[in-house]
């Protein structure tokens, strides 16, 4: 058996960035809950209706995704409610095996499966009578699910990516002690599958952390490390399933861009995760695209107000433009 919790965990330059001060949070007017099928199972997602909102009016509507392993109530459920303020319907989903969304294989990482949900949003969105037209919002590692998304559903009709993370096989093997590395998690993945397959036993180890190498990120994440910021948040598990480890590798957005012919929005800082990578993306992408090169660190663009809110400006506009 391999000895995954000897080896040497993903260490995400992210987490020693420094924060500048946090304090926006998904405050808005209760949002609707709602729950509609996607695969085998279901998608739960928070909708926040425009503050003047009139039933036999239509508005652009956008499903919004967050952070590898984040829930509705973290960063997609903030940007939601700041869409929602500036005349958008917005709902923030938990996708598969996260949350309160279905699935037996909790905390499993597959980025085709997020893409089957992001569609599945979609579909629910644009079959509503309130809905002019349809996008997708994802804010990190669901930028780069929203690219998948959009690659193969030609329903999405914009897109916006926040401090995107656009892994490829390069950035994997760096992260991960080169070919070794990759190999010895793909193995303890492979051997987790045979445990549950066998047995039904989910193996995890954490998502974040700063005092294990049974991780997949380690080092310090203060917005996961602090229980007033995303550690704080209930419906979140610092859990990754094991065997998802061949599906969390495959995971390469920037091959996806060029089959992305949906009009584009990136927002991102040189501070952010890997801006070598939002590079590669934008440069691939086949269709309109436009991007912003601001100021903060990574975090900074999940809960710091003047980032948050300076997004959900430029986000907006751009689809207002392209869904109303």
């Amino acid at each position: 058996m391999v000895n995954f919790f000897a080896a040497t965990a993903i260490a995400l330059s992210i987490g020693a960035w420094a924060d500048a001060t946090h304090n926006i949070t998904n405050d808005w007017s209760s949002p609707q809950t709602v729950t509609f099928p996607s695969g085998d199972s279901s998608v739960v997602g928070l909708l926040y209706l425009p503050e003047i909102y009139k039933p036999n009016n239509s508005y652009p509507a956008v499903a919004v995704a967050g952070s590898f392993g984040s829930t509705k109530e973290m960063m997609s459920g903030t940007y939601a409610a700041e869409l929602a303020k500036r005349g958008i319907i917005a709902g923030a989903i938990d996708y598969r095996n996260f949350g309160q969304s279905g699935g037996a294989m909790r905390q499993y990482e597959d980025p085709d499966s997020k893409a089957d949900d992001l569609s599945a949003a979609v579909k629910y969105l644009s079959n509503r009578h309130d809905v002019a037209k349809t996008g997708l919002m994802g804010v990190c590692t669901s930028g780069g699910n929203v690219l998948y998304a959009a690659a193969q559903d030609r329903r999405v009709e914009a897109l916006a990516t926040v401090v995107g993370f656009f892994q490829t096989p390069d950035v994997a093997s760096m992260l991960l002690g080169g070919d070794e590395g990759l190999a010895l998690r793909r193995a303890a993945g492979r051997q987790a599958r045979k445990v549950y397959e066998t047995t039904g036993e989910l193996q995890f180890i954490r998502q974040y952390s700063n005092s294990t190498n049974a991780t997949v990120n380690y080092g310090p994440a203060p917005y996961y490390d602090s229980p007033s910021r995303g550690g704080g948040v209930r419906s979140w598990r610092n859990d990754f399933a094991v065997m998802a480890w061949e599906a969390w590798l495959s995971f390469n957005p920037v091959a996806q861009a060029p089959k992305v012919y949906t009009p584009t929005l990136m927002i991102y800082s040189e501070n952010a995760a890997f801006p070598d990578q939002a590079r590669a993306v934008y440069d691939g992408l086949a269709g309109e695209k436009r991007t912003i090169w601001t100021n903060g660190s990574h975090y900074d663009f999940y809960d710091n107000t003047e980032r948050v809110r300076f997004s959900a400006d430029q986000v907006a506009v751009h689809f207002q433009n392209l869904l109303a």
